[in-house]
């Protein structure tokens, strides 16, 4: 399997473009089986999730054309698409899981495989499926899948989720927008990739109000009809990249940065020492010194993102202080410590808080990605400790960074993909 060989490096200098977001475009893409014809997604990001998620919709009759050079997905949906996701797409990506509120809304039957992806919690399906039982669906578990069936259509109800989960949300939503009547979703998760894909949802022709708020009315109509798209860009890529500038005291220009979603990480990378400026087209992010510890805490959005507690970690392991990280999303997150621990981190776990004090110096160690944002993380801390470290499992990171490697390499950092 290939890795990434890691040696130390000076600071990183130099512009990184923030391409379409990894946890927007895939649930989009899913979305496109809401209307027959075609649908042009632009903005897209070279990452392996998206041949993931074309792969599923040419099983379920889809053709897909994926125009890397131009960035641009084509998707040509026909009148009549399957209903079943087979275990061997779905294990290799969670976020396939979103193609069950299209499938219910389209066809008023779901085969589902109980999905994988990343393990870094349980992350059960019990808020999608409540939702939808409410809007008329039946659910059953046979043999490794979830069987869904609304053999009455689907209907419209007042819903309240238990918690504002992204991927219930989705599948809610994107069910509800052909349910018969108006449906209100309360205490939905209100993430940037939320308001990209109700408002891709209301160029299709759906009626959706409330956007970008606590509580989504969704009035339902006959059809849909197929739209051109342009995918929001990825925030937390954007701010690994001002990870990676305040790790190795660098000092990078994020173009496409939008800082209105990156409000707290921006507030604390200030908190590290980091100079931040917001341009017209993006974040430069400029640190000097050794950086200062700092507190984390993930919440639901407009909180602090879980997806970047793992790069705050990073920083933690090599600041000026002692840090407390607190994760209160997923229970499995911290599994990454283990890993950074081998490059000679201070860390120490307990329950859901992770204590962190900060070493002058990391020594390189072979390493293993065990998520996306941990994976990238373990490169950050890399780049920063004596010595080489080799990164294993590299897909996980591929699965959500575009040109990685390539990127890295432009800003000085000393990164190589060995086959």
């Amino acid at each position: 399997m290939p890795v990434y060989q890691v040696s130390q490096s000076g600071p990183l200098r130099g512009e990184v473009i923030v391409p379409g977001a990894k946890n927007s475009v895939l649930k989009l893409m899913a979305a496109s089986l809401l209307a027959s014809g075609q649908t042009e997604i632009t903005n897209v990001p070279n990452i392996l999730d998206v041949d993931i998620m074309a792969q599923l919709l040419e099983r379920l009759g889809c053709e897909v054309i994926h125009d890397k050079t131009n960035q641009k997905l084509i998707i040509a949906v026909p009148e009549k698409i399957g209903h079943k996701a087979d275990y061997d797409l779905v294990r290799q990506m969670r976020a396939s899981i979103a193609v069950l509120g299209p499938l219910v809304a389209r066809c008023h039957e779901a085969d589902i495989a109980l999905p994988g992806g990343d393990a870094i919690g349980s992350r059960g399906l019990d808020i999608h499926l409540s939702g939808l039982e409410k809007l008329g669906c039946e659910v059953t578990n046979e043999h490794g899948y979830l069987i869904v069936k609304a053999p009455n259509g689907l209907k419209a109800e007042q819903i309240s989720l238990d918690f504002p989960s992204v991927g219930a949300t989705e599948n809610v939503v994107m069910a509800a927008v052909l349910a018969k009547g108006t449906t209100v979703v309360d205490n939905v998760a209100r993430e940037p990739e939320i308001v990209d894909l109700c408002e891709m949802l209301n160029k299709m022709g759906a009626q959706i109000s409330g956007i970008g708020t606590s509580t989504l009315e969704i009035t339902g109509v006959s059809e849909l009809s197929p739209t051109n798209h342009e995918v929001v860009t990825d925030r937390i890529v954007a701010g690994t990249w001002a990870a990676a500038a305040v790790i190795t005291q660098g000092d990078i220009f994020i173009k496409n940065a939008k800082t209105q979603h990156l409000e707290l990480v921006v507030s604390k990378i200030e908190a590290t020492g980091a100079q931040v400026k917001q341009l017209a087209e993006g974040l430069q992010v400029t640190m000097t010194g050794r950086p200062q510890a700092v507190d984390i805490m993930t919440l639901p959005y407009p909180g602090f993102p879980t997806d970047m507690q793992p790069q705050f970690i990073a920083i933690n392991a090599i600041a000026d202080g002692t840090a407390m990280v607190t994760e209160n999303l997923f229970e499995a997150r911290f599994r990454f410590v283990n890993e950074l621990a081998r490059l000679g981190a201070d860390v120490k776990i307990n329950g859901h808080h992770c204590l962190v004090r900060g070493k002058e110096s990391l020594s390189g160690a072979p390493v293993e990605a065990t998520d996306v944002r941990a994976g990238a993380s373990l490169v950050l801390a890399g780049l920063v400790a004596e010595g080489e470290t080799t990164v294993h499992e590299i897909h996980h990171i591929e699965r959500g960074y575009a040109n990685f490697v390539e990127n890295l390499q432009k800003l000085g950092a000393n990164i190589e993909r060995i086959i």
